[in-house]
């Protein structure tokens, strides 16, 4: 997350315990796919940018390589410091995509899991090419929820739009490709594999609010939200749970080349 954007570093504070519980994880085939294409393979040193409670920083954990995970949000820094406990290959920092803290040339790959569209992309382009060993490889994940195909993901869909705080701002859909090969300086690989989460009643108003864009708890819209969200289950659930479905998308390039120069000026 970037400190640019004014709310970006605190809004997920009082959600760190369902965004533990409820958040998916991503499938262990993206570290497989990350490290065909780079050959960057374990002991390496990878960066999770933005790692939050640590969901992406375990896949690399499991795999075997050494992991600093850089939050600027200090609770769900701690819920990932506690997470990790004992391991030693993990190691966490108070720090944003655009400022690190970590030494130059120091990390062979920086990923960045659900967290991109909040970094300020010139500046995290600069901060990623100091921190980054030649040839500077990087990738950007996403769980990208399907919005349509089923009953439930066109409810889910159309909860969100009703109920939502600032979710057609904020959703993570808004990095276009201009924006993608500003950051990467030209093309990047693209990759797409499929994921899904299986959710119980209470695992579907769990998931509703671990997200920022939607009311929690505290906020007057919440009652309408979970009054919704219990109508939406009662009518698709199928053996007592609904599934979010999920277009997991793996960007991956290297950061070499020059940052392009901005434009003329209307």
């Amino acid at each position: 997350m970037t400190a640019s954007t004014p709310d970006a570093t605190t809004r997920f504070t009082s959600r760190v315990d369902d965004y533990v519980r409820w958040r998916p994880s991503y499938p262990a085939a993206v570290v497989a796919l990350i490290a065909e294409q780079t050959g960057i393979r374990p002991p390496a040193c990878v960066v999770d940018i933005g790692s939050g409670t640590g969901i992406s920083s375990a896949l690399f954990l499991d795999a075997g390589y050494e992991v600093f995970g850089v939050e600027p949000n200090d609770a769900m820094r701690s819920a990932a410091e506690a997470q990790f406990a004992g391991q030693t290959r993990f190691h966490s920092l108070s720090g944003t995509a655009e400022a690190t803290s970590l030494p130059s040339a120091s990390v062979d790959l920086v990923i960045a899991a659900q967290a991109f569209h909040w970094f300020d992309i010139p500046k995290t382009r600069t901060e990623f090419q100091r921190i980054l060993r030649p040839p500077g490889w990087a990738a950007l994940i996403w769980n990208s929820r399907r919005l349509d195909g089923t009953p439930f993901l066109r409810g889910y869909e159309q909860l969100l739009l009703d109920h939502g705080t600032d979710y057609a701002k904020v959703r993570h859909e808004n990095i276009d490709e201009a924006g993608l090969q500003s950051f990467f300086g030209g093309p990047c690989q693209t990759h797409r594999l499929e994921n899904v989460q299986r959710l119980d009643r209470a695992g579907l108003l769990g998931r509703l609010r671990s997200t920022s864009y939607a009311p929690g708890p505290d906020h007057p819209g919440y009652p309408a939200l979970a009054a919704a969200a219990e109508q939406l289950f009662d009518a698709t659930a199928q053996a007592g749970e609904v599934v979010l479905e999920y277009d997991v998308r793996v960007y991956l390039g290297c950061l070499s080349r020059s940052f392009p120069e901005p434009g003329p000026k209307d």
